[in-house]
């Protein structure tokens, strides 16, 4: 098995799409360093450290898994980590662009750190966690999509913050 990677994201909140992008990586390299970004730009609805206990106890069954936060750059991030490896998920076609671009900027500002891309299983290629706000919001059974704990605690931050 290769070295420890990071998969970077803000993981509000996980999907089945994220827990299988982390078990795939997990067969890959002896260490997966799932990393949840303080992105306040994308205003998450779950705090950082809510998305972390959500991890947590989605990923508890996989060995080699550590759920952490981050600041800052993520190349810088790993550099301290002394990870090589950035892992990004590619659902569609349309997240190519948007993914390519950051993984030249990464390559750019440390060439250290490479980007490997996977794709999550077809079942999961088409679920985000924006759509999944947006559909817990009006109601919608998201079982299909994540854990029953995260779609309680969606649907009960989304009745709060409402």
């Amino acid at each position: 098995m290769c070295q420890a990677a990071i998969y970077p994201g803000s993981f509000d909140p996980v999907t089945y799409g994220h827990i299988d992008l982390i078990k795939r990586a997990q067969e890959i390299f002896s260490e997966v360093i799932v990393a949840v970004a303080h992105n306040p730009l994308k205003n998450p609805l779950f705090s950082v450290q809510e998305r972390i206990e959500m991890l947590k106890k989605a990923t508890a069954d996989l060995k080699g898994v550590e759920i952490v936060d981050f600041d800052g750059l993520v190349v810088d991030f790993a550099r301290k980590r002394k990870a090589k490896v950035l892992i990004r998920g590619l659902r569609m076609i349309s997240d190519f662009e948007y993914e390519f671009q950051m993984a030249l900027t990464n390559r750019k500002l440390s060439e250290q750190v490479e980007t490997i891309f996977l794709m999550p299983h077809e079942s999961y290629s088409y679920i985000s966690s924006r759509l999944l706000k947006e559909a817990a919001s009006l109601g919608a059974d998201l079982s299909h999509f994540v854990p029953d704990f995260i779609d309680l605690a969606l649907k009960d931050k989304l009745r709060k913050s409402s």
